[in-house]
């Protein structure tokens, strides 16, 4: 709920603005695992509209009415059945819309600093809410926080109604019913009919699972921006490609069109020899591992691990609908020792990540559920040996997308869900065009010592 940085002024239920048909649906073995982590927390942020704050509120009232038709899940409730499976319930039990204020603080002092601040988590509903409560609370709630000079349209969703696909999707619609498009192309798909979908049950103490990280450890919390300048650079230097006078990679360039993934470009190193390419996000990976290792001080020995979640739509057989709805992810990790980490080069170390990634095919997807089958638990997110690095999210997601009638958003921000030393979310850049921005949560000691990474801070936009 808002704290003192913020005042409440208004709370109520939203519903579909038509009743669901949609069935009960099954959470599958990779919505499960979830019920143990936060409530997603994302939002946007957004210079003042152009008409008065009253009408905006009843604006996003409304047009979230009409989005949650094409969205049952998210007006529902979890239901647990007698066999212990759980369902999410299309009931119509509405969502949370929070109105509330922060007029003291302005968006420069939202994107203004080195370091995140602290009032930026207050302007999302839901904070640190275990998604296993979506049994018996809201499994979206969205929260408008009214600035200086500036709006902030917060969500929370239930992480084992979706991932980040579907959550930005439902986002990305959300703002398309604001500025009043009529016609939604991307629809949702519900369907329940693929290999996720499991007879295997979670047994769940009676009071819920808790999360498996300390939520009160010490950390600091910086967004990293790269500019696709650097991550050319940094992606060269990866592949041992040689820049021309231009500062410009000697490739010929080509947006992969098939993987609508910005960062991807297609070389003539890749046509001769395609398992030489190492991406721009990998290569941006690589970076950050050597680094965080680098601060971590660790003795040679010790063993590190780097985690990317991976979205499996694309990857089973056959694939499943990209906007399929709900969770479609799975964690790969990758592990190497410190002293690996630091004694071989940049292309050494994304090859690694690069290796696992190519891996996992369909075949691996099935041996994932199968192994999650024999021995069903919950997703134990955290650091737990001082070593992790975590990956989220992706600066494939169209998260500037989102313009609800008066513009694309400043800036992109999460709330205080699912962090811990070691936690690291990838977004895209403001300007587009393959930049990306890394929110990097370390402990205290960690983020000084990365700061005066020349290796890493040399790709860093202002460095």
């Amino acid at each position: 709920m808002p704290s003192a940085t913020v005042n409440l002024v208004s709370k109520c239920i939203i519903f579909p603005s038509e009743k669901s048909s949609l069935t009960d649906l099954k959470l599958s073995v990779s919505d499960l695992p979830m019920l143990s982590v936060h409530y997603i927390q994302k939002g946007c942020l957004f210079t003042r509209p152009p008409f008065p704050i009253p009408q905006l509120i009843s604006l996003l009232k409304h047009s979230l009415s009409q989005t949650l038709t094409h969205f049952p899940p998210l007006a529902g409730r979890f239901v647990t059945d007698s066999d212990g499976y759980v369902y999410i319930t299309c009931n119509d039990d509405g969502v949370d819309f929070v109105h509330a204020t922060a007029t003291h603080i302005s968006i420069r002092d939202v994107i203004g600093s080195i370091d995140v601040p602290d009032h930026v988590k207050e302007f999302f509903p839901l904070d640190r809410t275990v998604s296993y409560r979506g049994h018996f609370i809201p499994l979206l709630a969205v929260q408008v926080t009214e600035l200086a000079d500036g709006v902030f349209i917060g969500c929370a969703v239930n992480h084992s109604v979706t991932d980040g696909t579907s959550f930005w999707n439902f986002f990305n619609t959300f703002a398309e019913v604001s500025r009043g498009v009529k016609r939604i192309v991307r629809q949702p798909d519900f369907t329940r009919d693929s290999v996720l979908i499991s007879n295997s049950v979670l047994k769940l103490p009676a009071d819920g699972p808790k999360v498996t990280f300390a939520g009160d450890a010490p950390l600091r919390e910086r967004i990293f921006s790269f500019s696709r300048e650097s991550i050319q650079r940094l992606k060269a230097k990866t592949n041992n490609q040689k820049l021309n006078f231009d500062g410009e990679i000697n490739i010929v360039e080509l947006m992969s069109k098939q993987s609508n993934d910005p960062l991807k470009i297609k070389t003539e190193t890749e046509k001769i020899n395609p398992t030489a390419e190492i991406s721009s996000f990998q290569s941006l990976c690589a970076l950050l591992w050597r680094a965080v290792t680098r601060a971590r001080k660790f003795p040679a020995s010790k063993m590190t691990t780097f985690r990317m979640a991976v979205n499996c739509r694309h990857r089973l057989q056959p694939k499943l609908n990209p906007l399929y709805f709900g969770n479609a992810i799975q964690s790969i990790p990758t592990y190497v020792s410190a002293g690996d980490v630091l004694s071989h080069d940049l292309h050494w170390c994304a090859e690694q990540l690069n290796k696992n990634v190519k891996a996992h095919d369909d075949v691996m997807v099935r041996k994932f559920v199968e192994d999650w089958e024999k021995d069903p638990r919950c997703f134990p997110l955290g650091n737990f040996d001082g070593a992790m690095l975590t990956m989220g999210s992706s600066p494939r997601f169209p998260m500037y997308e989102n313009d609800f009638g008066w513009g694309r958003p400043v800036a992109v921000r999460s709330g205080r869900a699912n962090k811990f030393d070691g936690k690291i979310s990838a977004f895209p850049g403001r300007e587009g065009g393959g930049n990306v921005d890394l929110e990097v949560i370390l402990s205290p000691e960690t983020m000084d010592a990365l700061e005066s990474d020349p290796e890493f801070m040399q790709f860093v936009i202002g460095y």
